[in-house]
């Protein structure tokens, strides 16, 4: 609340009464609006009857006149008064705004404010009193009656009372002269000057939320109620309003708007122009004489924001294409700032294994001693059970030291390991290359590969290297989103990332904690440490991580996205010497997928095959008395017990040197089986996985590259011999494609069936030349499958109808063409020798036709009479 007892507790005034009656606004109940009285020397000028309309009610010889942006203390010296208050600038306005807040009375804290800065006499021009008396007239008969601040626009009624003899016209004027040469300034705007006009209008004082702007509004009432009013043509709205300030605009009513009462909209060039203009001209009543109309015309002024409500969200709704592309950019701004170097941590933590239980140096002590403590308790002194390995890698020992060495070499390090499933890369690698090396990351292809969706195959690989937070179904939702704009605004809005994007991200953010990696160890007191970053890990290579991407090209024919990002993605670390690289895999033509990535570049490779006879055995041997020597007593090894080792020779030449083959037969001569019986159960075990995997599945026929036709004449062929001629096979007519284009044929089929283990492709000079069992056990698997002869009659029965399948279908296009050609005009010697090779073509087939069935009839005597 406004009045005289807060200004002169404020202000520092001295006391005097208030005038009893104080101005009030209609409907706003006790609320008091600021009125101010002046006092004239020993005597004072009580305030005007305050009426209920909230106008400004003017007496006689009393004139009304709105002063801006100025002190009060400046206006009241003038008139040979005492007493200071200020006017609120208008830059601060906004806080009023705060009035419909709880626990706020933004007037009480603006006249603080104002206070304040009236008190502070560190800065003299700041003072208003300062300003006055170097602004105090000598010669004017004008007296204040009574001053109105008014807080949200910046300046104050006055209500002056003059000598009779003046007109209100000439106190204007006398004012402007005399603020145009005294050009005093406000304190909180030195750089403008005070205006002042009278005001002509009726003004309304009101204290609802309505703010100032540039815009106004002008209705045209009717003086009375009956009465029409004049629409009042932009020349006399320009005359009558250029007055107060520049005009940038002048806007009629549309003509074919309806709307009543008529109006006019003005726009001024500033808020200072348009403030005055509204408490000068509001309630002005414009004469007939003027174009005001026979009765005359009020003019009813408002502020009008030019923002409309909602305009902030009708932009954002209405421009989607430049609103969806931005936010999107904000988005992966803000993902790539917040998440990204968390991401980065948690990739570190995931290479270093510094949460890992198992690496904790407290818990390897304890675990240690618990098993000190166990083998004493019960008398047992432990070697390992992986000691049947030693023989292996003991074979393996110059692969070993080769890996490593290739690992200290400066040169960029990009090392293929090459072999069949089962030969023991893996555990060559990380156990023994790798044993005891630090920053050491394993991802593994296969979960990634085998991920149904992009969704899930952007978790796997995710999971891979410890990249966490990741949002994988933000990839669907996003790309819905984008799906949605594309549709509602006709163009792709970017958004969406595909999945190739995403791999990106996940590869770099682990490129990033590697290189981190690597230099965490450098000091600034090393004898290198001029060196740059590049240059410090080109010449550390000990210093680099390593990587070990195992199952590379695992089941590659289905997609190569994957395996194209990492192949990539590998080759700039290793070019940038971030960290080496080496690939698992047991696809042959791995240098076909590398190569893309890194033409110019020689692989270091070594090919992992089988062990020899000699060390497959002792290998058994080892594990075997690794086992009865953990048994604490003594007693004989069943190396030197047991008289059916005799027999590991001949099991061994079955099974071969495949190291799974081996872990499993160790296993069951275990268990107490003799080495021919468990070989037995491996091959009867194998047998039966290659009829459910290759040929008898019926829920994968479907999603199979290959036919059990063709899946069981590889059987059937290598069951006679231990390889085939690689191109021969290409020639089969089983190994063409059907007619209906239900199966496919040639090197497709074989490198599928390759990828799924039933086969292996030999190579020489770089292609591919022979074919051999996936497996050395397999061979004898498939000499016992072929030996079951309702098996062998029932699939070569589904061969010969799949052949003459194929020969019907060649006599029927031979057929075909023969019509046509006894079609055309004239049957001379031109087509003579075309007609003679497709009937011996037809000729051909038909008997290739009539032996299939041949066969074909005795393999269902066959099935006919056995079980």
């Amino acid at each position: 609340m406004l009045g005289r007892k807060f200004f002169a507790a404020t202000h520092g005034l001295p006391k005097f009464s208030t005038p009893n009656k104080q101005l009030r606004s209609p409907g706003i109940g006790a609320r008091t609006l600021p009125c101010i009285t002046a006092r004239f020397g020993d005597r004072r000028c009580k305030s005007a009857e305050t009426p209920k309309s909230g106008h400004i009610e003017e007496g006689p010889n009393e004139s009304l006149l709105f002063i801006d942006s100025m002190p009060m203390s400046t206006f009241t010296c003038m008139f040979e008064t005492h007493h200071e208050t200020d006017v609120f600038p208008l830059k601060l306005s906004f806080l009023l705004r705060l009035a419909g807040y709880p626990f706020t009375d933004p007037e009480k804290i603006l006249q603080k404010l104002c206070a304040q800065l009236h008190e502070d006499q560190r800065i003299p021009a700041a003072d208003p009193l300062n300003i006055a008396k170097k602004a105090v007239p000598g010669n004017i008969s004008i007296h204040v009656k009574q001053i109105m601040p008014r807080l949200k626009e910046g300046g104050a009624y006055a209500k002056l009372l003059h000598n009779p003899s003046l007109s209100p016209s000439d106190v204007e004027a006398a004012l402007q002269d005399y603020l145009e040469k005294k050009s005093p300034k406000p304190y909180f705007n030195p750089f403008k000057r005070i205006s002042s006009h009278l005001v002509r209008g009726r003004p309304w004082l009101e204290d609802l939320q309505r703010y100032p702007s540039k815009r106004l509004k002008v209705e045209f009432l009717p003086t009375s109620s009956g009465a029409d009013a004049a629409e009042i043509p932009e020349e006399t709205l320009f005359t009558l309003f250029r007055t107060y300030g520049k005009l940038g605009d002048i806007t009629p009513q549309a003509k074919a708007s309806k709307d009543l009462p008529k109006y006019a909209t003005l726009n001024y060039r500033t808020v200072r122009d348009a403030i005055m203009a509204k408490n000068c001209m509001h309630g002005f009543i414009l004469p007939e004489a003027e174009g005001g109309g026979a009765k005359g015309t009020v003019l009813k002024i408002a502020f009008e924001q030019r923002a409309k409500a909602h305009v902030w969200r009708d932009w954002i709704f209405s421009h989607p294409r430049i609103v969806v592309p931005i936010l999107a950019a904000l988005l992966a701004s803000a993902a790539v700032a917040v998440f990204d170097p968390i991401r980065t941590f948690f990739i570190k933590i995931h290479v270093t294994q510094a949460f890992h239980l198992t690496e904790n140096g407290l818990y390897k002590w304890f675990r240690s001693q618990l098993m000190r403590a166990n083998e004493i308790l019960t008398f047992k002194h432990r070697k390992g059970d992986d000691a049947g390995l030693s023989a292996v890698w003991d074979d393996r020992k110059d692969d070993i030291e080769r890996i490593r060495t290739w690992l200290m070499e400066t040169a960029d390090t990009f090392i293929v390991i090459q072999g069949p499933r089962g030969s023991g890369k893996r555990e060559l690698v990380l156990d023994e290359a790798l044993k005891g090396r630090r920053n050491t990351l394993l991802i593994d292809c296969k979960p990634i590969q085998e991920a149904p969706g992009d969704s899930s195959t952007i978790f796997a690989a995710a999971r891979e290297v410890g990249y966490r937070p990741v949002f994988s179904w933000m990839n669907t939702f996003s790309s819905m989103i984008d799906l949605a704009a594309q549709g509602a605004i006709g163009t792709k809005t970017g958004f969406s990332e595909t999945l190739d994007t995403q791999l990106a991200k996940i590869w770099q953010n682990t490129s990033n904690a590697l290189k981190e990696l690597a230099l965490e160890g450098r000091k600034k007191d090393d004898k290198d440490s001029e060196l740059g970053d590049d240059e410090y890990l080109e010449a550390h290579p000990e210093k680099r991580p390593v990587v070990v991407i195992d199952h590379f090209l695992h089941k590659s024919q289905e997609s190569s996205i994957v395996y194209d990002k990492i192949s990539e993605w590998a080759a700039a670390l290793t070019t940038a010497n971030i960290a080496h690289v080496i690939f698992l895999t047991n696809d042959v033509s791995f240098s076909k997928s590398l190569s893309k990535a890194l033409p110019d570049r020689v692989f270091r490779q070594i090919s992992l095959g089988d062990c020899s006879p000699e060390v497959a055995k002792k290998y058994v041997i080892n594990g075997l008395n690794a086992e009865a020597e953990d048994g604490g007593a003594k007693k004989s090894l069943p190396s030197q017990s047991r008289n059916d080792l005799d027999e590991l020779d001949g099991c061994i030449d079955i099974l071969g040197g495949r190291l799974t083959d081996l872990e499993f037969l160790m296993r069951r001569i275990r268990t107490g089986e003799t080495p021919s019986k468990a070989v037995h159960q491996i091959i009867d075990q194998s047998a039966s996985e290659i009829l459910k995997m290759y040929i008898l599945d019926v829920d994968q026929a479907s999603s199979r590259h290959w036919t059990a036709e063709q899946a069981w004449l590889l059987i059937k062929r290598l069951a006679c011999n231990p390889s085939l001629r690689y191109n021969e096979l290409l020639l089969s007519d089983t190994f063409k494609p059907s007619a209906d284009g239900s199966g496919s044929g040639g090197e497709p089929t074989l490198r599928a069936l390759e990828q799924a283990e039933l086969i292996a492709i030999v190579s020489a000079n770089g292609r591919p030349c022979s074919i051999k069992p996936g497996k050395p056990v397999y061979a004898a698997a498939f000499r016992q499958l072929t030996a079951d002869h309702v098996l062998a009659a029932r699939l070569d029965l589904a061969v010969l109808a799949q052949l003459i399948k194929l020969e019907s279908a060649a006599i029927e296009k031979a057929e075909a063409e023969l019509a046509l050609l006894g079609g055309l005009p004239g049957k001379g010697s031109e087509v003579g020798a075309r007609v003679k090779w497709l009937l011996g073509k037809m000729q051909a087939s038909q008997g290739k036709v009539e032996g299939y069935e041949r066969e074909g009839a005795t393999l269902k005597g066959v099935l006919q009479r056995e079980f």
